[in-house]
């Protein structure tokens, strides 16, 4: 079982009221959150029932988790229109268009038999919900949601976020930084927000909102146009999204999911989008157009972390199912597995040469290992604790741990450079910025330590929770 997530409070899948153990057995506190209002349901609406607008957010809130890809209860699964209505176990017609006393799913979810009612665990759909589910099947059960094998999730209509605590009551985990490409702003990972910081004093510059509950990367275009974020909702939504970086619109949402993504980085042309989820997956996309190019299904758990080679023409991946591994970028095709981890895999980072890779998890390592062949080609350690992200950056490699340090080494030799001190809990989050002489890094406890690269020492300290107003961290 994985602390990192338990301390974030991240579950796998969810079915609702119970929440899938995916950490430790570690006693570790969950992270605590800003109050927010919860989403209202679908209310029945005038005219035709849409299922993209109306019937799939239910199904994906409240029946995906037991009936998805991961767990298929009775053999009988949601998570796309076309095994919507394929029948499970008992051969019943899951919904007969035009005729709701001939439909399994209606039955199910309005039964008044708690042993029998869908969701089984969890609370009841609402009367309203019910009469919507209804009204769609009289209407003839129709699908406007293009391709019936699309996933659930991926068709749903984007809708706009729960709004940001205006005063947070609790700094939230720092899982995602990124320096504006000019050094001057720093991106942090907020709650249902992305909060931007000037770097040399730590004052709030602006707060960029309509953002998923918890984002995990923050990426810039090569050519600083546009910022990627990668961030979801536990058990419920994952979504990465372009964004003007200036003023923080919506430019173009690349891709949904049932669950949270991980991170998303640009190959380094800009034209390319690479992304790893819950859903075991890395996806890449056109970012001019927003096309998915390809899927990549290799890893046999969560994938934690992507990275481009310098001339784009591989993509490097991390994930909990202890294995990091090397693929072609314009195919997808497997080059080689790393599996000298022998735990879950956080971060993942190519050498210069783009003829290694460097990748780090739970073992409290950095490996370097072959793309060719994956085998083994030294190692870092010295880390007290798992090591998450990795940064590499004009010839240096960062990396920052559950050690509360952040570390720097250098890329040809793999030579330490310096340790970063003064962070008071686990580091998830790191950022480089060699132009400015600047590294960031983000922890559990919301703290953010702006360093300078020359010396090490401090440049500013700040909590990323704004109108926080607990003692300033000293």
């Amino acid at each position: 079982m994985d602390l990192h997530f338990m301390r974030l409070g991240i579950s796998s899948l969810m079915c609702v009221g119970i929440a899938l153990a995916v950490a430790r057995a570690d006693d570790a506190p969950r992270a605590t959150e800003p109050d927010v209002p919860a989403a209202e349901a679908p209310m029945p609406v005038a005219g035709t029932v849409s299922f993209r607008r109306d019937i799939a957010p239910m199904l994906v809130e409240k029946c995906q988790a037991c009936h998805g890809a991961d767990k298929a209860e009775s053999s009988y699964r949601v998570d796309t229109f076309a095994r919507l209505k394929t029948a499970g176990d008992n051969e019943l017609a899951p919904f007969t268009a035009g005729d709701h006393d001939d439909s399994e799913l209606l039955r199910l979810i309005a039964s008044g038999d708690e042993d029998e009612r869908m969701p089984k665990d969890g609370e009841p759909l609402s009367a309203e919900q019910i009469a919507l589910v209804k009204k769609w099947i009289e209407e003839g059960a129709a699908f406007d949601g293009g391709d019936e094998a699309a996933t659930l999730a991926s068709i749903l209509p984007r809708l706009p976020h729960p709004m940001p605590p205006e005063a947070y009551k609790h700094p939230t985990p720092v899982t995602a930084l990124a320096f504006a490409p000019g050094g001057n702003e720093l991106f942090a990972a907020g709650y249902n927000e992305i909060t931007v910081w000037n770097p040399a004093d730590g004052s709030l510059v602006r707060r960029i909102k309509d953002i998923a509950q918890r984002t995990h990367a923050i990426a810039f275009s090569p050519d600083g146009s546009l910022l990627a974020v990668a961030a979801g909702t536990p058990g419920r939504l994952g979504e990465v999204v372009l964004l003007n970086p200036a003023d923080g619109s919506l430019v173009r949402a690349l891709g949904k999911a049932a669950d949270e993504i991980f991170d998303a980085q640009f190959s380094p042309d800009g034209k390319q989008l690479a992304t790893a989820g819950a859903d075991r997956t890395i996806r890449i996309y056109d970012v001019e157009s927003g096309n998915e190019l390809r899927v990549i299904e290799n890893h046999a758990d969560w994938v934690m972390a992507v990275a481009w080679s310098p001339d784009g023409s591989k993509i490097a991946s991390a994930s909990r199912d202890k294995t990091a591994k090397a693929f072609e970028a314009a195919t997808g095709n497997l080059i080689s597995t790393h599996s000298g981890h022998g735990e879950p895999v956080y971060g993942v980072a190519f050498k210069a040469d783009g003829e290694q890779v460097y990748s780090a998890g739970r073992d409290n390592k950095i490996r370097a290992w072959k793309v060719a062949d994956g085998g083994n080609a030294g190692e870092i350690g010295g880390f007290g604790e798992e090591v998450y992200k990795l940064v590499n950056r004009d010839g240096h490699l960062f990396a920052c741990s559950a050690d509360k340090s952040v570390r720097q080494f250098r890329d040809n030799d793999r030579g330490a450079v310096r340790k970063f001190d003064g962070q008071t809990d686990w580091v998830y989050s790191v950022a480089a910025h060699p132009a400015t002489k600047r590294v960031a890094s983000g922890g559990y406890d919301g703290q953010i330590v702006v360093w300078n690269l020359e010396d090490g020492k401090p440049v500013a300290t700040f909590l990323a929770a704004p109108n926080y107003t607990a003692a300033a961290v000293k």
